[in-house]
């Protein structure tokens, strides 16, 4: 899939475009694509970051990274993608001026959205505006209870399966792996600890069943309590996993919330129940 920062950057060609925010990249967002794929010309995403919410001043914890949701959209088999800089000048423009200065410029012919979809300054944009401006507007029914809303209730709630069941797959975390406490490996269950950028969305604390790199991981989301922990901390343990992740980047699936995170009386007691996380860990099925 292609990657464009500019509408230059793309070269003429009569497109058929699938705009929005795609955070997540859910099972609502993958109908918009795949009728943008099916209307027969160049499918186009165009999407938008920062997330806009943000630059008008509104909190938004984030699904997905920029990189994770080009990588998704690249999987959906969308053929390119222009990522907008979503500006305080940009949240200005009319919708009119929104249609011409970037939609009509990268030749779009074809237009699919949701029906709730509003753009433009104060959302005066809907889909009856853009038919009424010329283009074909595929408009895509809702996909039923699918929000990127909803899943972020779930993964509040430490509900990873339900939040599979909207997002058409795992629920993820994403981050650097940096230098940490280095506790695990004394405990015999090495585990990387996650940097996740400030405005992506952590879930519920507590101990999950997971995947990372092909491999099964039990991942700790919370302060230690065992160890009079504060600071926040995800740590995914890789089972049957040998190397070093320092300095990578790891997208973490979350299957299921195996239990409350907590301190025990003794290390013997944690280190036993680690042991049945693990276990529980291979047992999990994955989700989506």
């Amino acid at each position: 899939m292609k990657v464009a920062r500019d509408p230059a950057e793309l070269g003429a060609a009569e497109r058929a475009v699938a705009i929005g925010s795609f955070d997540g990249v859910h099972l609502g967002h993958r109908r918009i694509l795949d009728a943008a794929r099916a209307a027969g010309l160049r499918s186009t995403v165009v999407t938008f970051w920062p997330h806009p919410r943000t630059v008008l001043g509104n909190r938004v914890e984030l699904l997905s990274t920029l990189d994770r949701r080009l990588e998704l959209l690249a999987e959906a088999a969308v053929e390119e993608t222009l990522v907008v800089e979503f500006t305080p000048a940009l949240a200005r423009l009319d919708a009119r001026a929104f249609a011409d200065s970037l939609l009509r410029r990268i030749g779009t012919r074809v237009i699919a959205v949701g029906k709730n979809f509003r753009f433009g300054r104060d959302a005066a944009g809907d889909p009856p505006l853009l038919q009424e401006l010329g283009f074909d507007v595929r408009i895509v029914p809702v996909v039923e209870g699918v929000s990127s809303s909803r899943i972020r209730q779930c993964l509040r709630a430490g509900e990873p399966e339900s939040a599979a069941r909207l997002l058409g797959r795992p629920a993820e975390i994403e981050g650097l792996v940096v230098l940490g406490d280095q506790r695990g490996g004394t405990l015999g269950y090495p585990t990387a600890n996650l940097d996740v950028p400030a405005d992506l969305l952590v879930p519920a604390y507590g101990i999950y069943a997971g995947a990372a790199l092909g491999h099964r991981a039990a991942v700790s989301i919370g302060v230690n309590p065992h160890y009079g922990g504060t600071e926040r901390r995800i740590e995914p343990y890789l089972l049957d996993f040998d190397g070093d992740l320092y300095g990578r980047r790891l997208v973490v699936e979350l299957w299921q919330r195996l239990r409350d995170e907590r301190a025990f009386a003794s290390e013997e007691e944690l280190v036993a129940q680690i042991a049945r996380d693990v276990d529980q860990t291979r047992a999990t099925v994955r989700p989506g």
